[in-house]
């Protein structure tokens, strides 16, 4: 049949099984918005303020569902909006189809109004990108990219459409499949090199699996389990892998890096083996290169080959979906595998906890943000999501909350962006409208993308955000206590909004919070009340990170305590 290219977008949205996106209009899309008006009773798009949190909204939706997201956006200043939320995506593995305008193809490359190189501006920070240049070739191409976007190590796919592309008419026919020659991921492990693995396993003294965010991904948090209730081998987390082994895991040591847990920071530097699945040796948890795991053989799994071997001279490299891998894994460790042969080793780690917890000195006087992030899990727990910001109070967060499941924790690991938490939170709420969920930011972040309070109200998405205000910058503010000799440069934030009467102006619910006592009234109403709030909680000003590795240091040269430079 004939449709015009608007129809044909949304069409291919349907064969997707997308029933919802996030964007906002401008004059090159707006053909497209046309079409979505046309069909709103079979088609749902939140409209955000800001083009930036479209992205992220669709890429909180796609992290806590394991979906893919959706953004649709016009060309110029609001594509170029998007390419942070793109950036944030990319860096994660996040499967993203984010669709944008551009002018017609009878004016590119003449500097027409609201016209930017959207292709040449997205291509080191997605997966793939498109520009459409035939009305026959735009539903093969979303096909395409939806393929792309979810597919291997997943990653945010762009889509430019001319105008003139999407009011033209053609055939509509959607691909039932994808065959693309050079693009053909690995899925099963090599049975040889899983062997090789498995007996370097049942050799080594001091195993040690280091998990990453691959393991979400993937959604091989069960076949996880399994494997560790089997070897019985301790197992680290990173930021991204929160919650794939269960908060009560006895095998888990905790996050591992630049702000992760003593235990979990010398196991890695004291490992004979390394079982690193999912994860890329991000610098942030290797520290000095030179020195990681320095007396360890590596096993690495990843389902892309150009990640094994990047930073870390591997051993035993195994490229594979870690599910179809783990799996593999799992048949090999029979019920004749000795597990009791670490004993020894988790012995040593267990004293290592015992001897430097992961601790914090609580305080009568003040809030400690620690406090509220503790005190909320033992409130909501494993019945809520938690989206965070980035800085401080994102640490504490990971450290502290007994994250319990994969896709649990929503948050920016690898670009770090400010501004992230609050639209995906709400990506995350209407991708899971039975579960409560919960933005943890500061006084800083919540600013960056503060205009989704509109978006967040009118589209009735009751998202919880809990500001740990301690008037600073918190993170840059560490850095400069601890590195520049406390020359504050422009992170004391004292000069703030009433963030109570912002909230009310918006139409949501505000609570200011002084005491612990208030805290835990405010957080049970604002969960009875099932609209948009925010908690605004004076905490310690001064509270640092801890353990912290110095930028650049060894993981077993830990930062425990802040010390006053003489």
């Amino acid at each position: 049949m004939e449709l015009n290219g608007s129809q044909i977008v949304l069409e291919s949205l349907k064969e997707e099984g997308v029933k919802i996106a996030f964007g906002y209009p401008g004059g090159a899309i707006m053909n497209v918005y046309d079409e979505i008006y046309k069909q709103k009773d079979h088609f749902r798009h939140i409209l955000t303020r800001h083009e930036q949190a479209a992205v992220h909204a669709a890429d909180g939706y796609a992290r806590s569902s394991g979906e893919v997201g959706v953004t649709i956006v016009t060309s110029g200043p609001g594509f170029t909006n998007a390419v942070t939320g793109l950036a944030t995506a990319y860096t994660d593995s996040i499967p993203l189809v984010v669709i944008s305008g551009q002018v017609p193809l009878s004016v590119i490359g003449t500097d027409a109004f609201q016209e930017i190189d959207a292709v040449g501006i997205s291509r080191p920070c997605t997966k793939h990108n498109y520009l459409v240049k035939d009305i026959n070739d735009l539903a093969p191409t979303i096909k395409e990219a939806f393929y792309l976007a979810k597919s291997g190590r997943p990653g945010p796919v762009h889509i430019d459409i001319p105008k003139d592309i999407t009011a033209q008419m053609g055939e509509f026919f959607y691909p039932k499949e994808v065959k693309l020659e050079t693009y053909k991921p690995t899925y099963k492990g090599s049975a040889k090199q899983i062997k090789k693995a498995i007996e370097a396993i049942k050799s080594a003294k001091k195993p040690l699996l280091y998990l990453g965010g691959g393991i979400v991904l993937s959604n091989a948090s069960e076949a996880l389990r399994e494997f560790i209730q089997k070897s019985a081998i301790p197992a680290v987390e990173t930021l991204m892998a929160r919650g794939v082994c269960g908060a009560d895991n006895p095998y888990l040591l905790g996050m591992v890096g630049m702000h992760g847990n003593y235990a979990s920071n010398m196991a890695m530097s004291e490992a004979d083996l390394i079982i690193a699945l999912g994860s890329r040796f991000d610098d942030r948890v290797t520290g000095r290169v030179a020195e990681f795991a320095k007396h360890a053989k590596v096993i690495h799994v990843d389902i892309d080959p150009s990640s094994i071997g990047k930073i870390i001279d591997i051993d035993y490299p195994i490229v594979g979906d870690l599910k179809y891998v783990l799996e593999q894994m799992n048949h090999l460790i029979d019920e004749n595998f000795d597990s009791g042969r670490y004993q020894s080793w988790r012995d040593l780690l267990q004293r290592y906890n015992e001897v430097h917890p992961l601790s914090y000195e609580d305080s009568q006087e003040v809030i400690k943000p620690q406090w509220v992030i503790e005190k909320v899990g033992e409130m909501v727990g494993d019945e809520a999501i938690i989206s965070t910001d980035v800085g401080q109070h994102q640490m504490w967060t990971a450290q502290f909350y007994p994250f319990d499941r994969a896709r649990q924790l929503i948050t920016s690991g690898g670009l770090g962006t400010m501004g992230f938490g609050f639209p995906a939170a709400l990506g995350a709420k209407v991708a899971n409208p039975d579960k409560v969920v919960i933005n943890f930011t500061g006084d800083g972040s919540i600013l960056m993308n503060i205009q989704e309070l509109m978006t967040a109200v009118e589209e009735q998405i009751p998202v919880i955000n809990i500001i740990l205000n301690n008037n600073y910058l918190g993170m840059v503010r560490q850095w400069q206590t601890f590195f520049y000799d406390k020359r504050y440069s422009e992170t004391d934030l004292s000069m703030q909004p009433d963030f109570v009467k912002l909230c009310e102006s918006f139409g949501a619910i505000g609570y200011r919070v002084e005491t612990k006592e208030a805290f835990e009234e405010a957080l049970n109403d604002a969960i009875a009340q099932k609209r948009v709030a925010m908690i605004d909680v004076k905490v310690s000003r001064l509270e640092n990170v801890l353990p912290m590795v110095p930028s650049g240091g060894s993981l077993y040269n830990m930062l425990l305590e802040y010390k006053e430079q003489r």
